[in-house]
Formats: C-alpha cells, structure tokens, sequence
C-alpha cells in the first residue's frame, strides 16, 4: 500500500512472532512423546518449560540495550538466526545430555532451552524499540497492538500447527522444521528492514512526515531525541516507579499467557483424557478471543488518549479493569466441572488478560521513547520471572494440590498486576536533561 510501507513493516514483525510463539510453545504438544521417552514426571516436566525462561528474561535485558545501541535490525538478525538453531537443537537435547551431562536428559534439555529462551528474550524490546522509530505518535497504541498481535496468534496456530506436525513425523523432525522457518524469515528480513524510517527507500516522504509529526503529540509525550539518547543511563528505570510498576502489571499479565501456553495440552489430557488428535482443535480456543483484544485494546488506549487527553486513563485504567476481570474468570473455573465451562472461562479470561498487552509497552514509549529499546529490556527482564515462575510453579500445585490451585495462583497474579497499574502514570519523565546537548539537536 503506498504510502504505509511501515504497516509492511509491522506484518512482517506479526509473522516473525508468530513463528517466535510456536517455536516456544510447540514443546507442550510434544509432552507426551518426550515424558515417555525419557520417563519425566509432572514436578521435572514444569522445570523443563520454565528453564526457557531463564535464559529469556536475560535475553529480554541485553537485547533491549543492543537494540538502542547497535539498532533493531542487527538484533534482529542475530537472534533469530541464533533461536533457529537452537530450535533445532532441542530435537538433540535429551541424548545430549544423557551423553555428555552425567547420563541426564534433562540437563540436556535445560542448556537447549535456556540458550533458546537467550535467543528469544530480545524480540519484545526489540519490537518496542522498532515501534518507537516507525510508528505514528497517534497510533502508537494499536501500532504497539499490531506488533503484539503474533502472541495469540502465534498460541492459536501452535495447536494446529504442532499436532499436524507430529501427526506426520517426530518430535524431533517438528523441531527441526520450525528452525528451517525461522532462518527463511531472517533471509526476507535483512532485505526489507531499516533501523530508520528515513533510512528507507520505500518509505514515502509523505509517510515520513506522518510518522514524525510532532503536532500529534501530547504536552506529555515526545519523539525519540538522540541526544538524549545518550544522556540516560539504563538505571534511570528503577527511579521511575512507572516504569517499576509497570513492570508487575507485565507480569501477572505474562504469568497467565505462559501458563495457558505451557500447561493447556497437558491439563487436557489428564482432566479430560483427550487424546492429541483433539487438541488440534482444543489447544486454539483459549486464543480465540485474545487475537480480537489484543488489536481492540491498541485501539481502545488510542481512543481513550484522543478523547480525555489523559494517558493514565487510556493506559493504566485500561490494564485495571481487564486484570480485573481476568483475575475473575481465572478464580471461577476450579468451581466448574465441565471441559465447555473450563474453556470458555479460560478463553474469556485470557482475552481481557491481551486487551492491554499493547499498554505495557507504550507505556514505555509514552514515558521514555529514547530509551524503548533498553528500558523495554529492563521491564522483559522482570517480567519474564513469569516465564519460570508459572510453570514450575504450577508443576509443584499439580503436583501437591491438583490443577484447580494453578488457576487459582493465576487469579492472585492478575489481582496483583492490576494493583499495580493503579500506580502508573504514564507520560514524559521529568528528568532534567542538559539544554546545551540537545538545542542544535532536532527530533528524528
């Protein structure tokens, strides 16, 4: 379309998470294979999917810094290429370590998965980091959304994809496919992605404009300056209880998206002895809404700063009242018995928990866009304790206490991210910055 190359742009990110998401989730598809194969039980399971997350949250926390320091687009294709290979590893993993890690397959499986979640951690930030140099400051919010838009969709066709997949070949040649797509995709993004806008053959010099119109903007808004780029250091986040509290409400948020992720395939199986065949169409429907919610919250946020002018209400009273009801629907479904009951008040819960998915991380750009990259990092960071949190937690209440107390610690975890979103008040830092750095320096 011309004129709005950067929607190209945002496509092409929309695909790469999705092929991000089932490359992480497709792993729960294969539960059942792998277990058997190596005589895991539930406790060892969940420490399995939670290793990724070890290596993910201090991924998220370099790459967001690499991102502002040596530009989105080498980032890009560092990691993706790099969660490629190690993808495609982690059909070796088991016999790996029962080689050369005391005879423990499991050891095997956490260096794959650690160095895969390493890989992985920079997308998000990275995302942020891109959003912040291509997109329009009116349309900050659903551009953020757009980006976002591979989690759920990515979820939902892990399902379909995944069961096909190992309906036709291994476990391990599944692996291996799903690496072989993620490289193909860094070969068409090297040739269409620019750090800049400006940088951009494509880009129109009427898109230009439109991207850095500074007349869109908020009295607490600005572009990316820099300047100040360089004048802030990445510890200045834990100085700006926005950005901190910010961080929580990501949390509860990704606590919930990973333990639906992780855990759905097996909960399945055990509770209601479907066989893998079924869910290949019982692992999409709690993504159902939350492809929906999280493109209508991007656009919900931007409506609500055009109308009230306030960024608070269009971002932190948004993320408030969907953790609130998420936290809702999760606390309900331990009091149901039937598998249509526990679907849809997973599916309901899960689409309020994506409504404000874009929220967390404009709320980044709204208050430091010089920083997106690093300080997305830094929140990643944080947030993505979720990511070992939820399944090893859960493999311990399954464990102890059976599957209704995992969506019960999913309730708690909404209800406290929505606690703290009420804190958050998005917008300009006010920061002093040297006038002399920044006066012969205009917004790019």
């Amino acid at each position: 379309m011309k004129g709005k190359y950067r929607y190209f742009i945002i496509g092409m990110i929309v695909f790469m998470t999705v092929v991000n998401y089932i490359d992480r989730g497709a792993i729960s598809y294969a539960q059942e294979a792998i277990i058997g194969e190596f005589g895991l039980n539930p406790k060892t399971w969940g420490q399995i999917l939670g290793y990724f997350g070890y290596g993910y949250m201090f991924g998220a926390l370099f790459g967001g810094m690499l991102a502002d320091k040596k530009g989105p687009k080498f980032v890009w294709i560092v990691v993706g290429i790099a969660w490629s290979l190690f993808e495609m590893g982690t059909a070796f993993a088991g016999e790996i370590g029962l080689a050369l890690f005391g005879g423990s397959a499991i050891a095997g499986f956490a260096v794959f998965r650690i160095l895969f979640g390493f890989a992985e951690g920079p997308t998000f930030s990275t995302i942020n980091r891109t959003m912040a140099n291509w997109a329009a400051p009116k349309e900050r919010g659903f551009a953020a959304s757009l980006g976002l838009l591979g989690t759920p969709l990515g979820a939902l066709l892990t399902a379909p994809i995944a069961v096909a997949l190992l309906s036709f070949t291994s476990w391990k040649t599944m692996f291996i496919i799903l690496g072989v797509i993620g490289l193909i995709w860094i070969f068409v993004w090297m040739k269409v992605f620019t750090d800049q806008p400006e940088d951009n053959p494509k880009v129109s010099k009427e898109e230009l404009a439109e991207i850095r119109n500074e007349k869109q903007l908020l009295s607490s808004e600005k572009l990316v300056d820099e300047k100040e780029e360089e004048q802030v250091p990445w510890h200045h986040f834990f100085r700006n209880p926005t950005l901190i509290m910010n961080a929580i409400g990501y949390f509860a948020f990704q606590y919930v998206n990973f333990l639906i992720l992780t855990w759905t395939p097996k909960y399945l199986q055990d509770t209601f002895d479907f066989k893998l065949a079924s869910l290949l169409y019982l692992g999409m429907i709690p993504w159902a809404g939350a492809c929906v919610t999280v493109l209508l919250g991007g656009r919900i946020s931007d409506a609500l700063r055009k109308k009230t002018g306030s960024l608070r209400i269009a971002r932190s009273g948004l993320a408030v009242v969907s953790l609130l009801l998420t936290a809702i629907c999760f606390i309900l479904i331990p009091t149901v018995n039937s598998v249509t009951a526990v679907l849809t008040l997973m599916t309901i819960g899960n689409a309020f928990n994506f409504l404000p998915n874009s929220v967390y991380w404009t709320v980044i750009i709204d208050t430091e866009p010089s920083k997106a990259g690093t300080f997305g990092g830094v929140t990643h960071f944080f947030t993505n304790i979720a990511t070992i949190v939820a399944p090893t937690l859960t493999g311990a209440l399954v464990a102890m206490s059976g599957y209704g107390a995992m969506f019960v610690a999913a309730a708690i975890a909404s209800a406290v991210g929505m606690v703290a979103m009420i804190f958050v008040k998005p917008g300009s830092s006010k920061r002093k910055i040297n006038p002399s750095s920044t006066a012969s320096r205009p917004s790019v």
